[in-house]
């Protein structure tokens, strides 16, 4: 998709970031969470993260249709050379190239921080139903992540129990001495 421009995100795309993560809460087991987080808990999210990672939003014809962002694999200092990322494309615009726009975006800004290993926590099913499919396991395996772990049924929603699949991507180089990450703010984007 041509026409989609990618743009960091702010507080004020919460409302419409939100109407796109909605979809996946109430619909899908691709997040665990069960309720829809109220905007202004999601604000305060989103300006948590950009504290110090990249968040970035798909824009359409001045619509947002997708968003990415990263943050803390773990909270411990010694992890500060890796990063979780997450991305959500609307409903309607998948298999359009958003996603990959997205990742592409992230992976090279994170790049610039410093960052050296990129993580995606999955939620994955034994056999696909109408709540989760594979999709996103073979859209991080197509971007060059590979399958470094999996939970048995630890994540329970719709009745039924799922599974969950940590990913892998290096997308950097490890040194003796590695310089400390920068904050996203810090870097030009």
């Amino acid at each position: 998709m041509s026409n989609v421009e990618i743009r960091i995100a702010n507080t004020d795309d919460a409302e419409d970031i939100l109407k796109i993560y909605e979809y996946y809460v109430k619909n899908t087991a691709i997040t665990f969470e069960y309720d829809v987080p109220a905007e202004d808990e999601f604000k305060e999210r989103m300006a948590n993260t950009l504290k110090k990672y990249p968040y970035f939003v798909a824009v359409l014809y001045g619509k947002i249709i997708g968003y990415a962002y990263a943050g803390p694999f773990v909270g411990r200092a010694a992890y500060d050379w890796s990063a979780e990322m997450t991305i959500y494309i609307a409903k309607d615009e998948k298999k359009h190239g958003i996603g990959r726009k997205l990742c592409e975006t992230l992976e090279s800004n994170l790049s610039k921080m410093g960052v050296i290993n990129l993580y995606a926590c999955i939620g994955y099913p034994e056999i696909e139903d109408e709540y989760l499919t594979r999709n996103s396991a073979e859209f991080h395996e197509h971007m060059g992540f590979t399958k470094v772990g999996e939970f048995h049924k630890c994540g329970y929603k719709f009745q039924r129990w799922y599974n969950m699949i940590w990913m892998e991507k290096i997308i950097g180089k490890h040194e003796s001495e590695q310089k400390a990450i920068r904050c996203f703010s810090e870097i030009e984007y």
